[in-house]
Formats: C-alpha cells, sequence, structure tokens
C-alpha cells in the first residue's frame, strides 16, 4: 500500500497544498469595494494558483480545508464550498487540458461565478434557510472571482519570470 500511495502523493504537493490553505485562512478576512459590493478575492487567487500548479485534485483539497477551517473559526459561510470547490476543479481541469493560466482563470471563472453561484441557491435556500432567488449570486460570486483572477494571475506571472515557476 505504501509503494502504491508514494508515487501518487508528493510531500511537495502536500506541502504547497498546506501553504496555500494558511495563506487562504489568514488572509480571508481582507475584501475589496467592488461598486455596492465586498470581495474576498484570496480563495479566488488560490483557486488560480493551485489550478495551475498542482492540478484539479490538490487544487478541490486546498479549496475544501480553507472553506472548512475558515468556516470552523467562524469566518466563512457553508456557500464557501460552493463558491470555491468547482472554482478551484475547473481551474485545474482546464490548466491540464490548455497548458496556459488563462485557462486556469477561465476555469475559475466560470466554476465560481457561474456552477458555484447557482450551486449556491440551494445551500442557501434550505441548508441556511436564506429565501434567495436562484441567480442572486452570480454577480457577486462573479465580482470576487474576477478580483481574484486578478490577483491569481500577477502572481503566477511574477512567479513565472523571476524563475521560481515553469508552468509548461
Amino acid at each position: 500500500m505504501e509503494k502504491a500511495l508514494r508515487g501518487k502523493i508528493s510531500l511537495q504537493k502536500i506541502t504547497a497544498v498546506g501553504l496555500l490553505v494558511a495563506l487562504g485562512v489568514v488572509a480571508a478576512p481582507l475584501s475589496l469595494p467592488v461598486g455596492a459590493a465586498r470581495v474576498f478575492p484570496v480563495q479566488h487567487a488560490i483557486n488560480v494558483i493551485a489550478g495551475a500548479t498542482l492540478g484539479p485534485w490538490w487544487a478541490v483539497v486546498a479549496a475544501l480545508l480553507t472553506s472548512t477551517i475558515r468556516n470552523l473559526m467562524g469566518w466563512g459561510t457553508l456557500l464557501a464550498y460552493p463558491g470555491s470547490i468547482f472554482g478551484a476543479f475547473l481551474a485545474g481541469f482546464l490548466f491540464s487540458l490548455f497548458k496556459h493560466k488563462i485557462w486556469a482563470a477561465l476555469g475559475e471563472l466560470l466554476g465560481t461565478g457561474f456552477i458555484g453561484a447557482v450551486v449556491a441557491f440551494p445551500v442557501a435556500r434550505w441548508l441556511l434557510d436564506s429565501p434567495v432567488l436562484a441567480y442572486t449570486f452570480i454577480v457577486p460570486f462573479s465580482l470576487s472571482s474576477i478580483a481574484g483572477i486578478m490577483i491569481g494571475l500577477i502572481l503566477l506571472t511574477l512567479l513565472e519570470k523571476s524563475g521560481y515557476l515553469k508552468l509548461k
């Protein structure tokens, strides 16, 4: 069993996930004003970075852990799950298909801004007992995602130019 897992789970990826989760938890209270909304872009930036560097499944692990810790600390809501998991997966999946960071960004936007927003509706309606419309979350989830995507793309570009990261 140990031999079978050794090739699939690397200490380097576990460490990277741990660092991204720590960053996501510590920076979770940071927000930016975007129009009439306040957005929390750190998780979206992490989704883009994790998707492009670690792949879809490790990005999902990072999103799940970050959302769980934020909720346990009282810094998040159940909406953090649909708001991060789909974006993390699609960021990694589209990056793995097309090998360019812009695809990780588009995956984050589609996964969080649309799919996550639509999935958030039943979470808000039934689990949080909040009467909302089905498409209520698309605009704020997309605004937050766009802000985080810009941060994530800037960080990936800086890491590439400094020689610390090769995405291809």
